[in-house]
């Protein structure tokens, strides 16, 4: 009751009655006016949701309003806020990306009317040019990486910031066969210039026009530089106007409709990390501080503080006498009148253990590694041990489809266009039309093959996929050893042809020559 239903009840109870009678029938009729999900989820009568706080808005308001704070808890959850941070964005680029995706050029023979033959010698040639070009530094804009370790850098960006953006401009470069370069740029750098915040058409350095993404705003420097300048900007077209070339390339994973920023993958335990590194931080203060033979000095009448019967290097800080050290197996001398407690913080926690295996698991779960992948523990059994495997890889085969299609993929293209232009590359036809050159552009990407927890079981089981027909040997190649078949199948043959003129140099003489061995 509140305080005028009191007064109420205090001056006319009958009217209270009727009072407290009739809120009674109104939360019935509210009660049966629910119908389907208001009784359950949508419900806003019951205490367990009445303070659930739920609101949501466009993928502008609940994301790109947010994102650089997000970014900011990122980097700093994985440069040491939380290890299991550090730890699940790595395990993350090292199963998809690892040494990087390696190209397999793979062209419709049929449509482009080439035979078997001449399809193969094709696909070894464009694969050796690919391979020239993505293992220079040359390929890069700032000439330090490969295309491999761009793929690194691009994935563990994304992962950390939502998104990342690439350009690929062509550089002319003395000793270079190819002039296309690779220009990774960080989320931060795409924002909107200062000129443009009244646009609303323009949001987080994205403009968007009729619902299509026509233009990126991608400032000279980072943000984050003390020589940062808000006002000198390049606005890039997503597409070129007269040839619809892709000016750059958007590295985002997107969950809402219309979305044009991405969402950094720690976002969802962004909290939970934290807390979890502050209160692993603290038990491991506290263990610390458990280990050393601890004491508090009390005294019933000081004549000094504490600080004055102690060095200076034994007090924290030297200019106030109140502060001092401790230390494992330290003994301090104490002035008459002064008595002292031994600190107990009961230390080690018993179950810190298992409430942070707890936790970890629903990261791990979010994070869709697992726990065993999560914190690299693989106790239990074998087929429980390798479902968690099969189930990341799962996450990682998706992921890797996602990066070789939005990243790997359009380079290769570009790539290849300009190897036929050049005249490096014969593609009757590559220019003429469109479905020729898409014939031509086909490939797939190889990355690092799943762990194997029992080999001799997981080379049987390619074996019986492989006679059974639901496989093949190029696919069980990539899969368990991250090989090529067909260069596996060439060098056999070269093994098995070598093998056989050494035991012919080494067969033992027979005795033919007439000598008996008798005297």
């Amino acid at each position: 009751m509140n305080i005028f239903d009191k007064v109420v009840a205090a001056v006319a109870p009958a009217a209270a009655v009727k009072r407290e009678t009739a809120r009674r029938q109104l939360e019935i009729l509210r009660e049966f006016s629910n119908s389907g999900y208001s009784h359950h989820g949508a419900n806003t009568t019951k205490k367990s949701l009445i303070g659930w706080d739920s609101r949501s808005g466009s993928p502008k308001e609940d994301i790109n309003r947010n994102q650089q704070l997000l970014i900011e808890r990122s980097r700093d959850l994985y440069m040491g806020g939380a290890s299991i941070a550090t730890g699940a964005v790595k395990t993350l680029r090292t199963n998809v990306v690892g040494s990087g995706l390696v190209l397999k050029p793979k062209i419709d023979p049929a449509f482009l009317r080439m035979n078997e033959d001449a399809a193969e010698e094709w696909e070894r040639k464009v694969a050796r040019e690919f391979s020239y070009w993505a293992a220079s530094p040359n390929c890069d804009r700032f000439r330090v990486n490969n295309f491999y370790e761009l793929q690194q850098l691009a994935f563990i960006s994304q992962l950390l910031s939502g998104d990342t953006f690439v350009l690929l401009p062509f550089i002319k470069r003395k000793g270079a066969a190819y002039d296309l370069t690779v220009h990774v740029i960080e989320a931060d750098r795409v924002g909107t210039p200062y000129d443009k915040l009244g646009d609303r058409n323009i949001s987080r350095g994205v403009e968007v026009r009729n619902g299509e993404v026509t233009a990126y705003y991608i400032f000279d420097e980072h943000p984050g530089d003390m020589y940062f300048n808000p006002a000198e900007y390049k606005r890039v077209e997503a597409f070129g106007n007269r040839t619809g070339r892709r000016n750059a390339l958007h590295l985002m994973e997107s969950e809402r409709v219309n979305q044009t920023r991405g969402v950094p993958v720690l976002a969802p335990v962004m909290e939970n990390l934290h807390q979890l590194g502050g209160y692993t931080k603290s038990e491991l203060t506290a263990a610390l501080v458990s280990s050393f033979y601890t004491i508090f000095v009390q005294t019933e009448s000081p004549q000094s503080a504490i600080g004055e019967a102690l060095s200076q290097n034994e007090q924290i800080d030297a200019d106030d006498e109140h502060t001092y050290e401790l230390g494992p197996g330290a003994i301090n001398y104490m002035l008459p009148g002064e008595k002292m407690e031994q600190a107990n913080p009961a230390r080690p926690n018993v179950a810190f253990d298992s409430f942070v295996n707890s936790i970890l698991r629903q990261v791990g779960s979010a994070l869709e590694l697992g726990y065993e992948l999560t914190v690299k523990h693989f106790s239990a059994s074998y087929s429980a041990s390798r479902a968690a495997l099969l189930e990341a890889w799962k996450m990682f085969r998706m992921r890797r489809t996602w990066l070789a299609n939005d990243f790997c993929q359009p380079i290769y293209e570009e790539f290849l266009a300009e190897a036929v232009a050049k005249g490096r590359i014969d593609a009757p036809g590559f220019f003429d039309d469109p479905i020729i050159r898409a014939a031509y552009s086909q490939a797939e990407w190889h990355g690092p093959s799943p762990g194997q927890i029992d080999p001799l079981k997981e080379v049987k089981a390619a074996e019986k996929r492989i006679e059974i027909g639901v496989s093949t040997g190029e696919r069980e190649a990539a899969e368990l050893t991250g090989t090529d078949w067909n260069v596996n199948y060439r060098q056999l043959v070269k093994e098995s042809r070598m093998k056989k003129e050494i035991d012919e140099i080494l067969k033992p003489n027979d005795g033919g020559d007439g000598d008996n061995g008798e005297e």
